[in-house]
């Protein structure tokens, strides 16, 4: 995966798919997909949270549209919605013709961080723009 684009509540990455990524059925296997939207929406998450806030998923929904055998896909992430609490993402993954192969929501709970996790992950939120 790579990290495309990046702002405030949007996040696009990209990843160059083929035979290895096949399902039995010779198509790509849909956890592909579903691990590259799922990055795009967590990374559009993360930036929206203050220091002293992490987050985790809830619920994470897929539906598949349109196999994909190669070639690249991109996801593209976006929070709908922030609270203090909660934040919805969603995700549209597109083949390397820009057709929609995939769909993702992900429902975000907001947490307040331990200080201990604070200080053992440094937050590591230095993703370059």
């Amino acid at each position: 995966m790579k990290l495309m684009k990046f702002s405030e509540g949007k996040a696009t990455l990209a990843m160059a798919v083929g035979r290895k990524f096949h399902n039995p059925m010779g198509t790509l296997h849909g956890g592909i997909m579903t691990d590259l939207a799922d990055a795009a929406m967590g990374i559009a998450t993360i930036s929206t949270l203050s220091e002293s806030e992490i987050f985790t998923t809830l619920e994470l929904k897929m539906n598949f549209l349109r196999p994909v055998r190669s070639g690249r896909i991109i996801a593209e992430g976006t929070v709908l919605y922030r609270g203090g609490t909660i934040a919805l993402a969603e995700a549209v993954v597109r083949d390397g013709k820009g057709e929609m192969v995939a769909k993702g929501v992900a429902t975000q709970m907001i947490l307040k961080a331990d200080e201990r996790l604070l200080t053992s992950t440094n937050r590591k939120r230095s993703v370059s723009h």
